[in-house]
């Protein structure tokens, strides 16, 4: 699998399915979905503190910190990245 937007949901999948001991993926599961937006809203402002002036390389990083924790909420509500996808391809199809 190299896409890895398909990689890291597969990883989120797998985290959700064994909840190993000691993954930040099921430690937000378990702590639910109000700590799992918490963690977006945190994120969706590092976007912007980043995007008004820290650079690029800043606002990669912290759009990835957005779409994992995104991805964590759409596991935690039972929902799949595929679910995503077949939205964007509604809405643009």
């Amino acid at each position: 699998m190299s896409d890895p937007l398909a990689q890291l949901w597969a990883t989120i999948e797998q985290r959700n399915a064994q909840r190993p001991a000691g993954s930040y993926t099921v430690q937000l599961l378990e702590a639910g979905e109000n700590e799992i937006l918490k963690k977006i809203g945190e994120e969706a402002v590092e976007v912007i503190i980043a995007a008004k002036g820290e650079g690029d390389d800043r606002v990669l990083y912290e759009l990835a910190d957005l779409i994992y924790h995104a991805m964590v909420l759409l596991a935690a509500r039972g929902l799949a990245w595929a679910d995503v996808e077949a939205e964007l391809a509604r809405r643009f199809g």
